[in-house]
């Protein structure tokens, strides 16, 4: 079994179908843990491995159609649709990176490696916090930080999708047009 077929069949509407349903159902958890930090501190690694899964994706099924067009007849929708193809990858990358950043940001890494951490000054609740400790408002820093995430990663997001959106229907499109 290659990344080109599986059982002599082209595995690319295979890969192709795990594109569509894992980039944007990494680009939509994204928004939502970019949008609320608690879900993002919920999801842990989840976010960025189910980013990692959809970025492995697409360079799989850009391969397998790569090679599936080497073997069917030449035609401008074929065309277009391999060029879409390629500016796939991008978009996944930035998820990727968009989902660990957002990871180590919000705990993602041991409390000894972030400021304020062991050793550091404060610890997660601030000095004197703990269960019983009063609620403390965000920071206008920490409010900026986060409006700024949830804004790049809904950029990135919808950008992801509707690449996604566009390359699927030239695909279709190049399959069944003329039938």
């Amino acid at each position: 079994m290659g990344t080109t077929t599986i059982n002599g069949v082209p595995a690319h509407p295979l890969w192709a179908h795990a594109v569509v349903v894992l980039v944007p159902l990494s680009a939509l958890a994204l928004v939502v843990c970019a949008a609320w930090p608690a879900v993002m501190r919920r999801a842990g690694i989840v976010l960025p491995l189910l980013a990692l899964v959809a970025l492995v994706t697409v360079p799989l099924a850009t391969d397998a159609g790569e090679w599936l067009e080497e073997r069917v007849p030449e035609n401008a929708a074929t065309e277009r649709h391999t060029e879409m193809g390629d500016g796939l990858l991008p978009w996944a990358v930035a998820i990727f990176v968009l989902a660990v950043l957002l990871w180590l940001v919000h705990g993602g890494l041991p409390r000894r490696f972030l400021p304020g951490g062991p050793g550091g000054q404060g610890g997660a609740a601030g000095p004197g916090g703990g269960p019983g400790a009063a609620v403390r408002l965000a920071s206008p820093r920490a409010v900026l930080v986060v409006g700024v995430g949830t804004l790049l990663a809904l950029v990135v997001g919808v950008g992801a999708v509707v690449q996604v959106y566009r390359i699927g229907e030239s695909g279709a499109k190049a399959v069944w047009q003329g039938l």
